[in-house]
């Protein structure tokens, strides 16, 4: 099936937003088609917006290995890099920043220490090989300071490691297209004191929340003692969010099913902050979901809480992803 970008349909709403010069291009464009000049650029990178087609784009017959496909310039280092399994990066289509949703690999280039850092051979590495594999330049240029204001409050990772989209900064941005990978979206600046590089593999949203139920969560604490939940807090409160009334509901219904049952409810944080604080925050949201457990009929005496902060992580706090699952709540078989 054909993958469309984020928020494709509403393009126009977007072109209206750019400059007077940028809306002439387009509609310039019209009915032209894309084509690739000899060096795999498209013929009219800033008048493509309009009628982009992905399919515009030839397939390589190429396996490009592992995400995220190649390595940096020899001599060039990564301090620190963005690599998520789903996220989303936003690309200049026509100076237009476009949404596309997908895995992605963001990251900040460097020289190592006591060497110095050559933009023009960053900036031609990357061509180079893009080209040698198949890649098409999609653009190459500035956005404006109007493009900037009108986007950039809706990309959630403005400001971390390899973030490019600044008004004035040159951008160059290329894709690649194989039976294997799908679309491949990757875009590269640089200063004379180091380069961004962005790297997103286009792929659509698979939902993996499910409902909890009281079957599992007995199912969970008969089979192995405990039922581990993900109940949402705001940062630093303790107050029981309205959208975790239906996993309450959950807890109560297999409380009601199995009159003997007796838990205990635990609160955990993940190692962000002091110690001691998450301790405390910890406690009081455990206490926080006791509370509203009793409030739906079930005795007191039949439960207790307690909170552990970050004392038992459930895996390493190395990662953003890894610290949402120690946040947790577990209900404990008494």
């Amino acid at each position: 099936m054909k993958k469309n970008f984020l928020l494709f349909a509403m393009l126009p709403l977007l072109f209206s937003c750019n400059n007077e010069t940028n809306q002439e291009s387009i509609e310039k464009s019209g009915s032209e088609s894309e084509t690739l000049t000899e060096n795999n650029t498209l013929n009219d990178p800033t008048a493509t917006v309009a009628n982009f087609n992905i399919e515009s784009i030839p397939l390589i017959d190429k396996d490009l290995g592992e995400f995220p496909y190649f390595t940096l310039p020899e001599g060039l280092i990564s301090p620190k890099a963005i690599n998520r399994k789903f996220d989303v990066c936003f690309f200049p289509f026509a100076g237009v920043m476009t949404p596309v949703e997908g895995r992605l690999y963001k990251t900040y280039v460097m020289a190592p220490r006591g060497e110095e850092y050559s933009q023009r051979y960053f900036e031609k590495s990357m061509e180079d090989y893009l080209l040698s594999i198949g890649g098409v330049k999609v653009f190459d240029g500035e956005i404006t300071r109007e493009e900037y204001d009108r986007y950039h409050k809706d990309d959630p990772n403005k400001g971390d490691e390899g973030d490019m989209g600044y008004a004035g900064q040159n951008i160059k941005f290329y894709i690649i297209r194989t039976p294997k990978q799908g679309n491949v979206y990757v875009q590269f600046t640089s200063t004379n004191a180091s380069g961004y590089l962005n790297i997103l593999q286009e792929d659509s949203f698979v939902q993996t929340i499910q409902k909890i139920t009281a079957q599992e969560i007995l199912d969970d604490l008969n089979e192995k003692g405990k039922s581990v939940l993900y109940i949402n807090f705001d940062v630093d409160q303790s107050v029981v969010k309205a959208e975790n009334r239906e996993t309450i509901v959950q807890i109560v219904e297999a409380l009601q099913q199995n009159q003997n049952l007796k838990i205990s409810i635990e609160g955990h944080t993940d190692n962000t902050g002091n110690p001691a604080h998450n301790k405390t925050l910890s406690e009081n949201r455990a206490k926080a979901v006791m509370n509203e457990i009793i409030s739906l009929g079930i005795p007191a005496e039949r439960l207790k809480s307690a909170g552990f902060g970050s004392e038992k992580p459930l895996v390493a706090n190395d990662s953003d992803a890894n610290k949402a699952l120690n946040r947790r709540v577990e209900l404990v078989k008494q």
